[in-house]
């Protein structure tokens, strides 16, 4: 496992962001994003539904770069005076929590509105100094399992926080994705018109979408459709260990 691995190297707290949504310099809205830590509950309580991570300075770094970088310029910027108000008090927040060092990774994307990041909280007792040589010592191992595990999670069927899309409701986006009027999808799916324009109202609630075409896409997007042996969506919490 990936975390695992991270942890033996001296990074037991790991924090993973995607998504598919970026708008301007945000993530998009919130819910249709990724958000994977092995942290404990009251940091992921403030570091991502308080909004903290999009404060910080390796979030701005993370958004204008693709690559790796560790932490020592944000400590040299922050005592030059060089950050934002924001980023500052970021800085300082995450410092009572005990996290100074550590490494960023932001991963190339095909898609302009895609973005994937991961941040790695040294241990306590590792400082700048110390996550620099770890970092010149297992640069190319420590990217090759991160650039691993970011592939396999895009891959993957995305989480819906709002209710999961039911095996029908995909059905239903799949014929319509294929070109289906809405009489051969009540043929192939064995039900009545009216029936499918209920899973497709249903799978436009749960997408946060306004049409059919929209839910379509998004759900493509997302990976939720055209997967093979898909199993039933289950709904995930906002954040969850990356295993």
């Amino acid at each position: 496992m990936a975390t695992g691995h991270f942890a033996g190297l001296g990074f037991g707290r790991v924090n993973y962001g995607f998504t598919r949504f970026l708008v301007d310099r945000g993530i998009g809205n919130p819910e249709d994003a990724v958000f994977l830590t092995t942290a404990d509950a009251e940091y992921v309580r403030r570091y991502f539904a308080g909004g903290l991570f999009a404060r910080t300075p390796a979030f701005r770094w993370a958004q204008q770069n693709s690559g790796a970088c560790t932490w020592g310029w944000i400590d040299a910027a922050f005592r030059r005076g060089e950050l934002s108000a924001d980023e500052a008090a970021a800085v300082q927040q995450n410092a009572a929590m005990g996290i100074s060092a550590g490494i960023t990774v932001s991963f190339p994307e095909t898609s302009s509105r895609s973005k994937g990041a991961l941040g790695m909280i040294a241990d306590p007792g590792l400082d700048h100094a110390a996550v620099d040589a770890i970092w010149e010592e297992r640069r190319q191992e420590i990217l090759a399992v991160a650039n691993m595990m970011h592939l396999k999670i895009v891959n993957l069927p995305g989480a819906n926080r709002r209710r999961p899309l039911t095996q029908r409701q995909r059905e239903a986006l799949e014929w319509v994705a294929d070109g289906k009027t809405m009489q051969d999808v009540a043929l192939l799916m064995g039900v009545s018109p009216a029936m499918v324009e209920k899973h497709l109202r249903l799978a436009r609630e749960a997408l946060d979408v306004e049409t059919t075409a929209q839910a379509v896409a998004k759900a493509a997007l997302l990976n939720m459709i055209f997967q093979k042996d898909a199993p039933e969506a289950q709904s995930l919490p906002r954040s969850t260990a990356a295993r």
